[in-house]
């Protein structure tokens, strides 16, 4: 199959390459995001591969319809980018990633906790301009603290288990219960009552309808002053504006995220 390769990097280029070392598919990559503009790139190909920045609306599947498109992989999970029931009636197959690596996006969140808390960015510049001074480093223990994790699903189920080790209690808020996470001891409590009682809230959920701006700036104002805040699920979940003001007024205390809801370039 000859395959478009849209939003490539230099580590897709690695990886898919990678998986086609047999040679079955022809794989094409262009730097550019997909849309509007730049569908004609899609000329003679019979499949797109994309990732979460592209652009799959109505126009843009026509379009690729059009041009003999069947089939579009997607190099992630989500799916929020795409139209399917457009997809759908044109007769284009939709596929994703069935799940990233839960312990790395687990880890990778409570890396950003410890950072965030033992300030191991600030003490790594200073230390390199030769400062050794300790004041604005003092963390705390994580032991005995509150971890509220909206959304349990299979990477906040990691998660959870990871910080269950460094001694804390924590409460979720899921649609469903995981009994996974109930067996090691998380209490399913109301989003309300989690964001009032944790010290850090962590968010593992996917973005829909109902989860954009899940944390603005009426939830943020019920959290707990001083809280630390962490995304590492889809951006759009946090309204940046109201996170940059409860950064300025203190109502966030420390914020962790390695995505943003409009890192599209």
């Amino acid at each position: 199959m000859r395959v478009a390769v849209f939003s490539a990097r230099r580590y897709d280029r690695i990886s898919l390459d990678a998986a086609n070392h047999a040679g079955k598919h022809e794989l094409v990559y262009f730097e550019p995001h997909l849309d509007q503009r730049t569908i004609a790139l899609a000329e003679g190909f019979s499949a797109v591969c994309v990732f979460v920045n592209d652009t799959l609306n109505e126009n843009v599947l026509k379009e690729l319809a059009g041009r003999g498109i069947h089939t579009i992989a997607l190099r992630c999970a989500g799916f929020n980018n795409v139209d399917l029931e457009s997809a759908e009636k044109l007769g284009i197959k939709v596929v994703r990633v069935p799940a990233y690596s839960p312990f790395a996006v687990a880890e990778h969140a409570m890396a950003l906790i410890l950072t965030l808390n033992r300030q191991t960015h600030r003490a790594f510049n200073r230390v390199r301009e030769g400062n050794f001074a300790l004041d604005g480093l003092l963390g705390f223990d994580l032991n005995g603290k509150t971890v509220g994790v909206i959304g349990t699903g299979t990477i906040g189920a990691v998660f959870c288990k990871i910080v269950s080790g460094f001694g804390c209690r924590i409460l979720a808020s899921d649609i469903t219960e995981n009994e996974q996470c109930k067996s090691i001891g998380v209490e399913y409590v109301s989003r309300e009552e989690l964001l009032q009682s944790s010290d850090i809230i962590s968010l593992h959920c996917p973005l829909t309808p109902e989860t954009h701006h899940l944390m603005n700036a009426a939830a943020i104002a019920r959290m707990k002053k001083g809280a630390m805040v962490i995304n590492t699920s889809r951006g759009a979940l946090l309204d940046t504006r109201a996170a940059i003001e409860g950064l300025k007024s203190g109502q966030i205390g420390y914020l962790g995220i390695d995505v943003y809801e409009e890192e599209g370039d």
